[in-house]
């Protein structure tokens, strides 16, 4: 009996897992082209590289508030209801953008809704679908689940990305260049009415399950020193948020839309397959060196596309790093995860993130105006040298704090 319990305990867990999978990848369907459409939208509409680096950070910021609140309330209620709202709230954000085009309006949903800038995993929905698969999954199998769910998602973004070119397409055909964003946006509202569809199918929490009164106990600590760090790296990765990197190609090398869109197909699609591999390199060197020896590089690689005299090698160098920069998403995760309590995880994954988002934030308006400046590269050399400073330190702080799996070695 004991064995078929473990069983259909197991495939429960797989076929939630299996579940939580489909709804990233819609979302990150979504997110591949809105965070495309967004800007060229507002450009459209005749706004500057301010105006979008404005409302990338009021998304930012949105995003950080609305994660907060959802990782404080998460250990004491059911977590279906919170990701079904977290889903109708971006059905409602694809359906609010295209009625507003003044500029206060318009940051207004981005403040509320949930197109991520970034293009990162920085989302309401994002710390409720991380407990949730490491509470489905055991120790060895945790940085693996966390590795495909990454998978997925950027494989998605990837595909979202190519679908950006759309409205290109929709245009020659005799639509007009408002009506197609208007078609892309409320695409958007789909994919967030079949993930609150999906959610439904998320089993009820019991309520021995939940948590105590208390979201954070004894991991405390170590939880806000990585919130710290987290939060170094964030606003850096804030002045190459991806809406503002498709700004810096379009005005630098005058990219077309649909050559922008095909480069971050690329782009995601070599981040996709740097997560499994994550995941093997983590098994043999450990979360955090994975995290750091593979994160330099690419920062490395970033500074140097600031300097690329033409697109050809920009765009090439730019590929390098994503090959690189997203190893540590599925082991930084997985590294939470590991060295807080079951009980924590939801806060923990709360309270890491909401630092992110606020620290990334900050820094797209600023690069909104480095973008304007004699030498628009500035913002991508902010960024790589203060995601290096992040790493020594992160690898400086935690080297010696190792998760269940890696214990004794």
């Amino acid at each position: 009996m004991t064995d078929i319990a473990t069983e259909l305990k197991s495939a429960t867990a797989n076929a939630l897992t299996r579940l939580l999978y489909v709804a990233r990848g819609l979302r990150g369907f979504g997110d591949g082209f809105a965070v495309i459409i967004l800007p060229a939208y507002m450009t459209a509409l005749g706004y500057d590289a301010i105006a979008v680096g404005i409302v990338a950070t009021a998304s930012l910021l949105g995003t950080a508030l609305l994660t907060l609140i959802t990782g404080w309330i998460a250990p004491r209620h059911d977590l279906r209801p919170l990701m079904i709202a977290g889903a109708c709230l971006m059905a409602a954000t694809g359906i609010a953008f295209p009625a507003v085009e003044h500029f206060v309006l318009i940051a207004l949903v981005a403040f509320i809704g949930t197109i991520n800038a970034s293009g990162g995993d920085l989302g309401v929905l994002v710390p409720l679908e991380h407990a949730v698969l490491a509470h489905s999954a055991t120790d060895e199998r945790r940085t693996q689940v966390f590795a495909r769910y990454s998978l997925i998602g950027a494989l998605c973004t990837a595909a979202g990305s190519l679908a950006a070119s759309l409205p290109d397409l929709l245009v020659a055909g005799g639509s007009t260049k408002f009506a197609a964003f208007r078609l892309m946006f409320y695409a958007y509202a789909a994919l967030g009415i079949a993930c609150a569809a999906l959610y439904r199918h998320v089993p009820h929490q019991q309520g021995e399950e939940r948590a105590p009164q208390t979201p954070l106990g004894p991991s405390r600590r170590t939880v806000y020193k990585l919130a710290a760090l987290f939060s170094i790296d964030s606003f850096a990765g804030g002045f190459v948020a991806q809406s503002l990197l498709v700004l810096w190609l379009f005005e630098r090398f005058d990219l077309s839309l649909s050559a922008a869109g095909l480069f971050f197909f690329w782009s995601s699609t070599l981040s996709a397959f740097s997560y499994p591999v994550a995941a093997w390199i983590a098994k043999r060197i450990g979360l955090v060196n994975t995290m750091v020896f593979t994160h330099i590089p690419s920062s490395i690689f970033l500074i140097l596309a600031a300097f690329a005299p033409n697109l050809y090698i920009a765009l090439g160098l730019l590929l390098l790093r994503s090959a690189l920069s997203q190893m540590d998403v599925p082991t930084r995760t997985s590294y939470v995860m590991a060295v807080v309590t079951p009980a924590e995880r939801p806060a923990a994954a709360s309270v890491t993130a909401v630092p992110r988002s606020l620290a990334s934030a900050i820094s797209p308006a600023i690069a909104g105006a480095l973008l304007m400046t004699s030498f628009a590269g500035l913002p991508l050399v902010v960024c790589g040298t203060l995601k290096i400073a992040y790493d020594l330190a992160l690898l400086f702080s935690f080297r010696h704090i190792k998760p269940p799996e890696e214990q004794g070695q």
